[in-house]
């Protein structure tokens, strides 16, 4: 029997490269991507093979292909327990894998052809089904603005054969206020001699020490940059992060999860294992009169704080020449929102902030997509003008609330929400960050 008629070219994820940032499953928009705490996988059942999550992968950790006989292909289960990808079968080993699999390669044959007659109608029906889903994924821009400035990436490997980078810890600081299932931190890492070019929007991963429950060295954490490009202390090669533990699960559990605990606990002049950076979409626009749109959540602030402080730096220089700046910056409370006191410091005619809190004792519930439908009229005013740029970062259930408030908003302006959509997205207008 031919291998060639039963063979598919298996779509998996590298664990060994895979920064586990969530961005595959986000992007997916058949929900053929899952994982565990371990590692992210490709169900081979679900797989259309659209290749919606090859290029937004920070690492290209997804950009990875096994051939192999269909009914035969790697599990999830398999996958799940994978360290590395398993090396690609020849020509003979997939032979014999096909004759191993033999009367049930035809039997599946045969299934395949006695369903022809219905696939049509099942592939309408499945395609009937996920267009009543508003898939906010699919508005994300994988190109960045064309303004943006060249970002260097993956300059450091998560292989273990690849180089890492240690950096000092120069600065840890609590941004919030202690609550008893948060706190939420600002850490300087200083690079010293050895070269790490980012740029806002960038993020990168942190290798925790030790071993997980397998005995297997901890995969990377991956944290947004909360500084601008040239550094958080003007002129030095650092950069800060933002990050967040959990103290207590939705049961009031008490959690530690590994990487923020770790990073929280780090003292002034501790050494941290860095890969990266990563990322080359989230990228801020450079031109004169650019405008710049931001809507995030808690930690999802990392990136936008970058954005603001290099803009700051810019109009300070007196040297260029910003547009509009407007943050949507959602949280439960003021008490959880990091960089609350320096934000309402800053000028009003540098930046337009509106606060969403979700639970402010006596207060009605609101969230981003409140605040943006409450200034309607200026954010169609923005999405009108090819200057202006969008930028949504935080938990992954606010992304589909943004973006339908957004299809509202354009909506009401007059204009038809998909053909907006296609060009904020072809020209790298639109992006989404969320985990």
């Amino acid at each position: 029997m031919s291998t060639e008629s039963t063979l598919i070219n298996q779509h998996v994820i590298d664990p060994e490269i895979c920064i586990r940032c969530n961005t595959c499953e986000a992007t997916c928009p058949v929900g053929a991507i899952t994982h565990d705490s371990r590692n992210y996988v490709v169900d081979a059942e679900k797989c259309n093979f659209c290749m919606a999550g090859v290029p937004p992968c920070p690492p290209g950790s997804m950009d990875n292909w096994r051939k192999m006989p269909r009914i035969k292909a790697y599990s999830i289960e398999e996958q799940l327990g994978w360290d590395e990808l398993p090396a690609e079968l020849n020509h003979d080993q997939l032979a014999e894998l096909d004759g191993d699999v033999g009367e049930a390669v035809a039997q599946a044959q045969a299934a395949v052809q006695s369903a022809a007659v219905t696939s049509a109608a099942s592939v309408a029906a499945a395609a009937s089904d996920i267009s009543t889903h508003f898939n906010s994924a699919q508005y994300g821009a994988t190109l960045p603005p064309w303004s943006a400035a060249h970002a260097y990436t993956n300059l450091y490997g998560p292989k273990a054969a690849e180089k890492t980078i240690t950096a000092t810890v120069t600065g840890n600081l609590r941004v919030t206020e202690v609550g008893k299932d948060y706190d939420t931190h600002h850490i300087v890492l200083d690079f010293g001699n050895m070269p790490f070019p980012v740029l806002e929007g960038q993020s990168i991963g942190i290798i925790p020490p030790g071993t997980d429950d397998k005995g297997k060295p901890h995969h990377a954490r991956q944290y947004s940059i909360a500084s601008p490009r040239n550094g958080e202390r003007p002129g030095h090669n650092n950069l800060s992060l933002t990050i967040k533990r959990v103290l207590e699960d939705h049961n009031g559990q008490p959690v530690r999860g590994v990487g923020s605990n770790y990073m929280c606990d780090l003292k002034i002049g501790d050494k941290v294992q860095v890969i990266g950076p990563f990322g080359a979409s989230f990228l801020m626009p450079n031109h004169p009169k650019s405008n710049i749109v931001m809507i995030c959540t808690g930690t999802g602030s990392a990136p936008m704080r970058a954005m603001t402080e290099w803009r700051r730096r810019l109009r300070a220089s007196g040297k260029f020449e910003g547009g509009k700046l407007m943050l949507f910056f959602g949280a439960r409370t003021p008490a959880e929102l990091p960089y609350f006191g320096p934000l309402n410091n800053l000028p009003k005619d540098f930046i337009d902030i509106e606060f969403a809190f979700s639970r402010e004792a006596g207060k009605p519930k609101r969230y981003v997509q409140d605040a943006m439908r409450d200034r309607a009229a200026d954010i169609a005013a923005l999405i009108k003008d090819a200057n202006t740029c969008f930028y949504v970062c935080g938990l992954k259930s606010m992304e589909e609330g943004v973006v339908m408030a957004l299809r509202d908003i354009v909506q009401g302006a007059g204009f038809d929400w998909e053909a907006v959509a296609a060009d904020l997205k072809k020209q790298g207008r639109l992006h989404l960050e969320t985990y």
